[in-house]
């Protein structure tokens, strides 16, 4: 078997007015519980940039390609490193218990076409940016959402330099 690498990304995928999307995951640890998230996934392998794996996982999950016209995928350089859930422990070499997570995030056109991939996500919504954050179950998902407008005008003003 071969185990998850713990380290991924976190992609908020949103529109130029911060309308973001959520995915319902598939396969929680608790089926009764819908868990709401941005994209997110494990590198494929060490040596996997992270930007590599950001546009992966956003084709994999959603059908849409972070390097199509009009698209933007940002690497924030942000990193957050968290517990494994002990119920998706099982995925990981033994004794892994922390993941480490990079943040990325991806503008898109209005009207892009999402297409889940079923083993992943159930259904997708896209929601008012400040709404979608009580959607997420993710404390860092949520966090992420909540700093959008700010990251982005701080790498906007990077960009200028």
């Amino acid at each position: 078997m071969a185990y998850k690498i713990p380290q991924s990304v976190l992609v908020v995928i949103h529109t130029p007015a911060l309308d973001v999307l959520l995915l319902r995951r598939a396969g929680s640890a608790d089926p009764a519980v819908a868990h709401w998230q941005s994209v997110t996934g494990s590198k494929d392998s060490e040596d996997e940039p992270w930007h590599a794996t950001a546009a992966r996982e956003v084709r994999e999950e959603t059908g849409i390609d972070a390097h199509a016209s009009g698209c933007v995928l940002r690497d924030w350089g942000i990193e957050n490193e968290y517990d494994i859930w002990p119920a998706w422990r099982h995925r990981y070499a033994p004794g892994v218990v922390r993941n480490r997570e990079r943040i990325f995030s991806l503008c898109v056109p209005v009207g892009t076409p999402v297409v889940l991939s079923p083993r992943e996500h159930l259904e997708w919504r896209w929601l008012p940016r400040l709404e979608a954050v009580d959607w997420c179950f993710s404390p860092s998902n949520a966090e992420a959402l909540l700093m959008l407008p700010h990251c982005l005008a701080a790498l906007a003003e990077g960009d200028k330099t």
